[in-house]
């Protein structure tokens, strides 16, 4: 991999398996990890209204309960029964109950993300596995119904957004009130399809569970990934 190039353009490269990428290349990737979480059960549908039958790589799945937990009404507990049953149908390993934990910490956790690789979920707030220095994004249901298929996706590479954090935070100032402090400065689309790298030494004064804030919560910003 040539010098000079973001985080962004070096992991897409990875995963389209190219020698080099640069913002705005439109590449063929295939992720390390897609994951889901109770909207699982409507993808699903999608997968099998395109002809679909089997999960092309069940081990680079993982699918969360975590949404609608426990489950509110009868309709919510059908949808967890026909998830469950999907994934034994599947082989599914990666499958996580109803009381785990919230998809983007479980994945975390389970050592499902790692540095480098790229991740995506049907989730908007997928940017979250920034943290641990993947590449993290959100799809939509019928762009994961068709990663289930296929095992890959095209993206367009991100342009790179930069934001440089100096100085220890105040006593009672958290990760929480830098995050909504940036997006008030970018607004709603301030980040829109971009990628955003964070720097400088205030990230080193944040503990890991706070360092997990910042990534994902610039998905409100319009973000496509964020890392740290």
């Amino acid at each position: 991999m040539s010098s000079g190039r973001t985080f962004a353009e070096k992991a897409l490269a990875r995963a389209a398996a190219v020698s080099d990428a640069r913002a705005g290349d439109i590449l063929d990737v295939v992720p390390d990890l897609v994951f889901s979480h109770d909207n699982s059960a409507a993808i699903r549908h999608i997968f099998e209204t395109i002809g679909a039958s089997r999960i092309r790589h069940p081990e680079r799945v993982a699918i969360t309960l975590d949404h609608a937990v426990p489950a509110p009404t009868t309709r919510h507990a059908q949808n967890h029964a026909a998830i469950r049953e999907w994934v034994a149908v599947q082989n599914i390993a990666h499958f996580f109950e109803v009381g785990r934990g919230i998809c983007h910490q479980v994945i975390s956790e389970e050592g499902l993300v790692l540095p480098g690789e790229t991740v995506l979920g049907a989730d908007s707030h997928s940017t979250h596995a920034g943290w641990l220095g993947a590449f993290g994004a959100g799809v939509g249901r019928t762009e994961m119904a068709a990663l289930w298929a296929t095992g890959m996706l095209w993206l367009r590479v991100p342009e790179t957004v930069r934001i440089t954090l100096d100085g220890r935070p105040p006593l009672g100032v958290t990760a929480k009130d830098i995050s909504l402090a940036i997006l008030n400065m970018l607004g709603s689309d301030g980040a829109l399809y971009c990628a955003v790298e964070f720097a400088g030494d205030t990230l080193a004064a944040l503990s890991l569970d706070e360092r997990a804030v910042l990534p994902n919560m610039m998905a409100e910003a319009g973000a496509k990934n964020a890392y740290l």
